[in-house]
């Protein structure tokens, strides 16, 4: 799990039921911010998506801005467990960063790379908007960077990634090519260009 805030969320009265699912709800959210962003999401789409009047939305989160960030929580944490259930089916840590890379190219093509990425589009749309959602924002990228320094490092205990490569440099150019592959794939690079993408950085590990 990511370290991003809890949202604040509107408190229920002791031992009333929950409506609806949180989870569907909130993985219907992170779609319309995927796809709008932020400032572009209204309540109204909020509403259409999640299956909720805009009243039961009020209810449950105190406004948009807390749906958001409920919704970015969801999102960093699937996605970064998805990224450890991939890492870890690898033996060696340069086969970890390939295998991110990999993650990250099939990511950013076809449908997904069309839907955008929540955390890259929203690094510049709300980096100066909002402390705690820049914060989310902020720890999310960290998070993934450490990910990617810990398989470069494991990498170097292993002997497959020279020990003389630069674990922390080498990791924050990493993290740079993958956050602007969610960026590129949206625009329409294809897998075949971002994946030479990946392997020309991937030489720098040999």
């Amino acid at each position: 799990m990511t370290s991003i805030p809890a949202p604040s969320v509107a408190a229920r009265s002791p031992g009333r039921p929950r409506e609806f699912d949180m989870d569907a709800a909130l993985d219907a959210a992170i779609r319309v911010f995927r796809e709008r962003g932020y400032h572009a999401a209204s309540i109204a789409d909020l509403s259409a998506a999640m299956g909720l009047t805009a009243g039961s939305i009020y209810k449950a989160f105190a406004d948009k801005r807390a749906v958001f960030l409920a919704a970015f929580a969801r999102y960093t944490a699937l996605r970064h467990a998805q990224m450890r259930a991939v890492l870890a089916q690898e033996p060696t840590g340069l086969g970890q960063v390939r295998a991110l890379l990999r993650f990250y190219v099939m990511s950013s093509t076809g449908a997904e790379g069309a839907a955008g990425c929540l955390v890259a589009g929203s690094a510049t749309a709300l980096s100066t908007f909002d402390d705690e959602m820049a914060q989310a924002v902020d720890q999310a990228v960290r998070d993934l960077g450490r990910m990617i320094e810990t398989a470069i490092r494991a990498g170097q205990a292993d002997g497959s990634i020279p020990a003389t490569v630069e674990a922390g440099a080498c990791a924050l150019g990493l993290l740079c090519l993958v956050q602007g592959f969610r960026i590129v794939g949206k625009l329409g690079y294809g897998e075949h260009a971002l994946q030479s993408a990946a392997d020309a950085m991937l030489l720098g590990l040999s």
